[in-house]
């Protein structure tokens, strides 16, 4: 058993199916997980620094401070449950979005990290929002799949070059250069006037 299947089993959910029903790489699982656990963390404890903002009337950033925390709990509640085992409703909450496709997690992700940074743009609440765009972005590129092979992605251009259609169209295939899809060129005298 290698180092990395040792890991896996480690990290495996209750309940969850020993061989992966999806063609997501297992790196890009958990940097996911770990970025939105370790996200969701350090925009909490940044949101208690921006909710400073009230010191200094920065009522925006107080809200911002607010969102963000509640961003960071929503975060860590989804991703690592295991982190807030006191609250009954926490392991519900994360079955259920476990179940749904990767896109709903990303699209959420980014939904709530954004208004923190609209409310007040400081360091802290770009960087705290930041990390669980970072997550969302990285659930958005789980949901696109699997990158074809390089043969799989040659022969389809191959095949999509060599289209046949009538001689008069242009080709616009992968073959074609510009001088094949040049048209003739008409000539009906000069430009300019002789007389002037």
């Amino acid at each position: 058993m290698s180092f990395t299947e040792k890991i896996g089993q480690l990290m495996q959910r209750p309940g969850q199916d020993a061989i992966p029903n999806d063609d997501v790489p297992w790196w890009m699982k958990y940097a996911g997980r770990g970025l939105g656990t370790v996200g969701g963390g350090i925009a909490i404890f940044l949101g208690v620094w921006v909710c400073t903002g009230i010191l200094f009337a920065e009522v925006n950033c107080l809200i911002a401070g607010i969102w963000q925390m509640l961003a960071g709990f929503i975060t860590i509640v989804i991703e690592a449950p295991c982190c807030c085992m006191f609250l009954d409703f926490v392991q519900n909450i994360s079955n259920f979005m476990e179940q749904r496709p990767y896109y709903y997690r990303g699209g959420l992700y980014i939904a709530i990290a954004l208004p923190a940074v609209v409310l007040c743009a400081n360091l802290s609440t770009i960087f705290g929002s930041g990390l669980i765009f970072g997550t969302g972005v990285i659930y958005g590129m789980m949901s696109l799949g699997k990158k074809a092979t390089a043969e799989e992605m040659r022969s389809k251009a191959a095949a999509a070059g060599t289209s046949s259609g009538p001689s008069d169209v242009p080709n616009s295939g992968m073959k074609s250069s510009l001088v094949d899809n040049a048209q003739p060129v008409g000539f009906t005298g000069s430009p300019f006037d002789s007389n002037v």
